[in-house]
């Protein structure tokens, strides 16, 4: 039994079709037909019933697809971790961060890690449906740029910088520092927001932020990227809230208001990741001043 088999087991199990499993997994009709009946008889056990027309899991085929497919899944985390740990002598990384940071703090990073670390190959990901704390644990991120602490035994944390959160608005808008004595004029503004229905940080800040201030804001258009939200209120659209970093994006016709609220960034990693060139680009962003 080899795990290219269980592979194959998996792909056919899925699709219950030879003819379109094989296209999916790149060999002939014949050679998957033999590769799963090899399996069969070195198990002693049958994986499907087939006729002319159908294919269809047995019970035993049923209790394999599951647990083969969280071992084969776990044997790929290992090997893309071990693949990084060879990759590491040369330098390897991947990087997972917020849009916001992507203006300021990320090209400064990037900027110290290319004069300090030349030969370093990264990867940068900036997540829109998947948490930092999955993507390190899985290994599909090394470093976890974050605007919270993630909170797990397997992972550590350090702060790196806190800053305001702000209104942003068009610059014809009335609305300035001083004029804002009172948050709840904001309850008759158009709102372009992260939806607030999300689990992300980002989202429950907002939350927090308008249930402190006793209204809920009129919603016109949720999008979870910066800067398509800048793009729609300098285009007078409607007002919005985010992190000052996005100031640092230039956009025409829209100004930053300062807030009475912070938000901070956090890096975290793998504890005990025996990754050198990971533990050198932790160093290297505690020295950035955001």
């Amino acid at each position: 039994m080899t795990i290219q088999q269980i592979k194959y087991f998996l792909a056919l199990s899925n699709e219950l079709h030879f003819w379109k499993t094989s296209e999916k997994v790149f060999i002939s009709q014949s050679s998957l037909s033999r590769q799963i009946q090899s399996l069969e008889n070195e198990m002693g056990i049958k994986l499907f019933e087939r006729d002319k027309r159908n294919v269809k899991l047995t019970d035993t085929g049923k209790f394999l697809q599951e647990k083969w497919t969280a071992t084969i899944k776990e044997i790929d985390r290992v090997h893309r971790q071990a693949k990084k740990i060879d990759e590491g002598t040369s330098g390897f990384a991947s990087i997972s961060y917020p849009g916001s940071i992507a203006f300021k703090f990320l090209p400064n990073f990037l900027e110290v890690l290319n004069s300090n670390l030349p030969d370093l190959k990264l990867e940068l990901i900036e997540p829109t449906d998947k948490s930092h704390e999955n993507l390190l644990l899985n290994y599909e991120t090394d470093i976890a740029l974050s605007r919270d602490a993630i909170k797990n035994i397997n992972i550590d944390s350090f702060k790196l910088s806190s800053e305001p959160i702000c209104l942003v608005v068009p610059d014809n808008h009335w609305l300035n520092r001083e004029s804002l004595d009172n948050l709840k004029e904001l309850k008759d503004e158009k709102f372009i927001i992260s939806g607030l229905h999300q689990t992300t940080f980002f989202a429950s800040l907002l939350r927090n932020f308008f249930e402190k201030h006793g209204f809920e804001p009129k919603t016109i258009i949720e999008s979870d990227f910066g800067g398509m939200i800048l793009n729609l209120v300098s285009r007078e659209l409607g007002v919005s809230i985010l992190p000052h970093s996005y100031k640092f994006a230039e956009f025409k016709n829209v100004r930053f208001i300062e807030l009475n609220e912070e938000i901070n960034l956090f890096i975290n990693w793998r504890k005990r990741d025996p990754n050198e060139t990971i533990k050198k680009i932790i160093d290297f962003a505690k020295l950035i001043k955001n």
